[in-house]
């Protein structure tokens, strides 16, 4: 069956829908802020900024993280840079302008209203981030530096060299170690979040685990929040950290939260290519590398296996420069990453396997020296040489794309709340607003723009009318999701298998790449969904998992986040199966332009998928929020 969802969006000129929404909202009396209790569970930068605002604006809230500290968020590791529409650079650039690339970088697959809200905000965060401290970089006369990143023809990306997720986590970090000095948050570390506790209809708590002792709590609320990233470790090897993972929005999902578009999953044009079997994950070369360096393959399969200096200048194919001349080298993650991957399909690919294209400075070099380029890419590069060993100021890197970011997540409305009342999503957990493919340096300015500005306008609207309903922790409902978290524990631990569980995950990935990865076909997608299940039999039968339930057990932790990724992987192609047609980084192999582009089907698929958990072995029912346009007119989408 397939249900219609209301998103809930303001009526009115889309310029005022967040104005309007968020100047009449009924906002908790300031006196009694402190009677709420919120969870926030996630520490990144969307996490960090939340539960550091609610605790600013008076609220009692409780923050989890699995890391040993917040600052450890996977939030660290981005690079390039965040996206804000100052027009620094008197080059064009404007709040729609940066709402129209957006949307259409997405492929006309996100809400017009959530996208504009974003573009909105953009400008306040760079100032919030500013008056924290954070050392964005500058020009010679003192203002802050921009530079360009893909899907854009204009200058628009912040950036503190190849460090900006690590700076600005750290002004975020800042801010919430004040409200943990003040008492008003409560951090608690190594803490994971098994399971969301529902009482009548609402979200009211969580299960924990304390990853250190094996200790399980309850914790109740009046609200909980859930910013606990992507799901690209579903596919094993991927850029995210080893430990991001599925779990809270899956179990959320599997207590009643609509998944959003989980087969939109982002793969990045620009990272270190696989070097062996033995990878346990990738290694990301920013976005914003492509500034300066020019991505090239041989023309010609007999010569990809020479040194590159020696292969001249016309025995070069400058394939992004030569498909999409308007944006070149900084065409959209998802167009340059199926560019790489189709001239290595046709032999031109160098390096082992010949799975890598050059990303070559010696251009940029030439033409503003070796000092310049040390000066804006310099840490990325010494990541790059203390990986590979090679120094690419004096020879090309090699790249090659990998699952990066994940657009799907849990469904919410305008608001950022999902369908269970209560239950908030915010940054990349929620699916609102990057549409089929995200424009790079758009994840930080999501992430920033939902904990500092969205989120604390929109929760006090739903927490107004909760005065005195938060439950006891000992009620029903908290005792009776407490023992599925132990029943299911104690089922990890009853298996006694043979087989690892990393040898699962990498088989899982290794399905998912193949079969729904950079490109889809119907007969992959039905062979993945006959597997997948399969392989989850096994994993019941033969997984090993070591140790025992009272004390520090990573083996235990890694076991409950791969059975997660084996349930939510037959979710992904199902999504995938049922979106016939190509959208973003959604690319189906049947449904593709004459030069080889993704084509949509506005008039079948111009919709969000949000699926509603059935039961175990189930097939989930499929609900569609139709997309309007009242300002982007639906396009084909060119980058030419």
């Amino acid at each position: 069956m397939i249900g219609t969802l209301d998103a809930k969006i303001p009526p009115g000129p889309l310029a005022q829908k967040w104005r309007s929404h968020r100047d009449h909202m009924r906002l908790v009396n300031p006196n009694n802020r402190r009677k709420f209790d919120v969870i926030v569970v996630g520490s990144g930068l969307a996490g960090g900024s939340a539960a550091a605002t609610l605790g600013e604006l008076g609220y009692r809230v409780k923050c989890f993280c699995f890391q040993d500290s917040p600052r450890r968020a996977h939030s660290i590791a981005a690079q390039g840079g965040i996206n804000a529409a100052k027009n620094y650079q008197n080059d064009g650039d404007s709040v729609y302008r940066l709402f129209h690339d957006t949307i259409k970088g997405g492929d006309f697959r996100s809400r017009e209203a959530n996208v504009y809200r974003l573009a909105e905000i953009s400008n306040n965060i760079i100032d919030q981030c500013v008056a924290q401290g954070v050392p964005f970089a500058r020009e010679y006369s003192g203002l802050l530096a921009n530079r360009s990143f893909g899907g854009a023809q204009v200058s628009r990306t912040f950036y503190a060299r190849g460090q900006t997720g690590q700076q600005l986590l750290l002004g975020c970090y800042q801010a919430l170690c004040r409200q943990i000095a003040g008492g008003t948050v409560r951090m608690f570390p190594q803490t994971e979040m098994l399971d969301l506790v529902i009482v009548d209809g609402q979200a009211k708590g969580i299960i924990t685990r304390s990853l250190r002792s094996g200790k399980i709590d309850r914790h109740a609320a009046d609200a909980v929040v859930l910013a606990t990233g992507g799901y690209g470790n579903v596919f094993y090897l991927s850029t995210n950290a080893r430990g991001c993972n599925v779990t809270a929005t899956y179990r959320a999902y599997k207590r009643g939260a609509l998944f959003a578009n989980p087969a939109f999953t982002q793969i990045h044009p620009t990272c270190i290519p696989v070097s062996g079997d033995y990878q346990s994950k990738l290694t990301l070369m920013s976005e914003s590398l492509r500034n300066d360096g020019r991505v090239w393959v041989p023309k010609r399969k007999e010569d990809r296996d020479k040194p590159p200096g020696e292969i001249p200048e016309a025995d070069r194919d400058y394939y992004l420069e030569r498909k999409y001349p308007s944006y070149g080298n900084l065409a959209p993650r998802d167009i340059s990453s199926r560019a790489a991957k189709e001239v290595c399909d046709e032999g031109r690919g160098v390096g082992p396997g010949g799975r890598g294209v050059y990303l070559d400075f010696a251009d940029a070099i030439k033409r503003l020296g070796e000092d310049v380029i040390r000066e804006r890419y310099g840490n990325l590069f010494e990541v790059y040489e203390k990986i590979t060993g090679e120094n690419a100021y004096k020879m090309p890197m090699r790249i090659y794309p990998a699952v990066h970011y994940t657009m799907g997540g849990l469904w919410v409305d305008y608001d950022l709340m999902s369908n269970v009342s209560g239950l908030f999503v915010i940054g990349e957990a929620n699916f609102s607003d990057h549409g089929a493919n995200r424009l790079g340096a758009s994840a930080l300015m999501q992430g920033l723009a939902d904990g500092y500005f969205v989120l604390p306008n929109t929760l006090p609207n739903y927490l107004a009318g909760q005065m005195g309903k938060r439950p006891s922790p000992d009620s029903p409902e908290f005792q009776e999701a407490e023992e599925d978290v132990r029943a299911r524990i104690e089922k990890f631990l009853k298996v006694n298998g043979t087989r690892s569980l990393d040898s699962f995950h990498r088989e899982l990935g290794l399905l998912l790449w193949d079969k729904c990865g950079m490109s889809r076909h119907e007969k992959g997608l039905r062979e993945a969904l006959e597997k997948i299940p399969e392989l989850r039999k096994q994993f019941w039968r033969e997984v090993r998992v070591l140790g025992s339930d009272g004390d520090f057990n990573q083996s235990l932790e890694r076991a409950g986040r791969v059975a997660d990724f084996l349930e939510f992987a037959e979710l992904m192609c199902t999504d995938a199966l049922e979106r016939d047609e190509s959208a973003g980084a959604h690319f189906r192999e049947e449904h593709q332009t004459p030069d080889g582009e993704a084509l949509r089907d506005d008039e079948r698929h111009a919709a969000v998928y949000a699926w509603e958990f059935q039961g175990d072995g189930q097939r989930p029912k499929l609900h569609r929020e139709p997309l309007h346009f009242e300002t982007v007119h639906l396009a084909q989408r060119s980058y030419k």
